[in-house]
C-alpha cells in the first residue's frame, strides 16, 4: 500500500497533539460485559486521503472502519473479521475488513455517493435504503469462514451491527460510532464503543449500562478535544467495576503491493495480454479497491512480465 500524504497543515498539527489511535479492551459488571473503546482519528484521516473522500463518504466509511475495528476485540492471532453491506440507496454498499492486529481496510461501492440535494443531517438511513448486512469471521481454528447475514433494519451502521449480533448470534450488543467534523469539514475526531453481554450474563446486563452510555460525551468530539480512552472508560463506567485488559493499535493498512498485482497480471490469458500490448493505454493503471492505491505499469514492464 502507498499511503498518500495529508497536506493540510492545520490537520497535521491537530493530529500530532491528540492521543494516538488505539483500541482499549475492558470488562464491566464483574466480568459479565465485554467492552472495547476505539480512538481512530488518524486512521480515518489516512483513509480519507487515500480514497479521496468527501464529508458524507468519510462519515459512512469511517463508521464502518471503526465498527470492524471494534469487532476485532473478539478475535486473536491471525484471525480476521469483515462486514459488507449491499443496499438499494445511493451508497450502493461497502466492504470492510479488520485483522486481529488492528489493520483495517475497505471501500465504498459508490465514491462519490451520488446526491440530488445538499445533505442536511448526518442521518445515513436515506442513503442506504433497503439492504443486507453480512459479517464474516475468518478464524485460524476453522477450515471455513463463518458468515451470517441480516436485513438492514435501521440504515444506521451502529444499530444494524448491534441488530446483526442479536438476530444472527443471539447476543445483546451495543455500538456507538462517531466522526466529528470542524466548520471547514476536517474530520478532527473519531471514536467508537462496543459493549457485549458475555455468556452467562443476565438479560439485563446491558440495560443496566444504558444510563451511563447516554451520559457519555460524543466520542468524536471527545477525542477531537484530546480525550483519553482510559479516562473515559474509568469515568463513564465507574459504577460497573471497569477492568481494562489491554490495548492494541489500530490503523488504516492494506497488504497490497505492486508485486501482487504483477502476479495477477502475469496470470492473464494470451488474448488479454495481446490486447493490452496492442491497444494500451500506457501506463496501465491498476487500483486496489481496499486502499485506493494505484500501481502503474509501463509498456516495457508489461512486456517483461508477459515474457516470463
Amino acid at each position: 500500500m502507498i499511503k498518500q500524504k495529508i497536506t493540510d497543515n492545520s490537520l497535521i498539527n491537530h493530529l500530532a497533539n491528540i492521543e494516538t489511535d488505539k483500541i482499549d479492551i475492558f470488562l464491566l459488571n464483574k466480568g459479565t460485559v465485554r467492552g472495547a473503546l476505539l480512538h481512530g482519528t488518524k486512521m480515518i484521516n489516512q483513509m480519507r486521503v487515500n480514497h479521496n473522500l468527501g464529508i458524507l463518504e468519510t462519515l459512512t466509511l469511517g463508521q464502518s472502519y471503526m465498527g470492524a475495528g471494534l469487532m476485532t476485540s473478539m478475535v486473536k492471532g491471525n484471525d480476521r473479521i469483515s462486514f459488507a453491506i449491499e443496499c438499494g440507496g445511493p451508497i450502493k454498499g461497502l466492504s470492510v475488513e479488520a485483522s486481529a492486529n488492528g489493520n483495517i481496510r475497505g471501500y465504498l461501492f459508490a465514491n462519490p455517493i451520488p446526491i440530488t440535494k445538499p445533505v442536511e443531517s448526518f442521518d445515513l438511513s436515506p442513503f442506504f435504503g433497503p439492504g443486507f448486512l453480512s459479517v464474516t469471521k475468518h478464524l485460524e481454528s476453522s477450515k471455513q469462514p463463518f458468515t451470517g447475514q441480516v436485513m438492514m433494519q435501521h440504515g444506521r451502521i451502529a444499530k444494524d451491527l448491534a441488530n446483526y449480533f442479536l438476530e444472527s448470534e443471539q447476543i445483546k450488543t451495543a455500538f456507538i460510532l462517531s466522526v466529528y467534523f470542524d466548520k471547514e469539514g476536517r474530520s478532527i475526531g473519531a471514536g467508537g464503543l462496543f459493549l457485549q453481554a458475555l455468556p452467562g450474563a443476565k438479560d439485563t446486563a446491558l440495560e443496566s449500562l444504558e444510563e451511563s452510555i447516554e451520559k457519555m460525551p460524543s466520542l468524536g468530539k471527545y477525542f477531537a478535544t484530546g480525550g483519553s480512552t482510559h479516562k473515559l472508560i474509568n469515568e463513564s463506567f465507574k459504577d460497573f467495576s471497569p477492568e481494562i485488559l489491554g490495548e492494541k493499535p489500530v490503523s488504516f493498512n492494506c497488504e497490497c503491493s505492486k508485486e501482487r498485482f504483477t502476479s495477477f497480471i502475469a496470470s492473464m490469458d494470451k488474448a488479454d495480454r495481446d490486447e493490452i500490448l496492442k491497444n494500451g493505454p500506457f501506463p496501465m493503471v491498476t487500483t486496489c479497491h481496499n486502499c485506493g492505491t494505484d500501481y502503474n505499469f509501463s509498456k516495457e514492464e508489461l512486456q517483461a512480465v508477459f515474457s516470463n
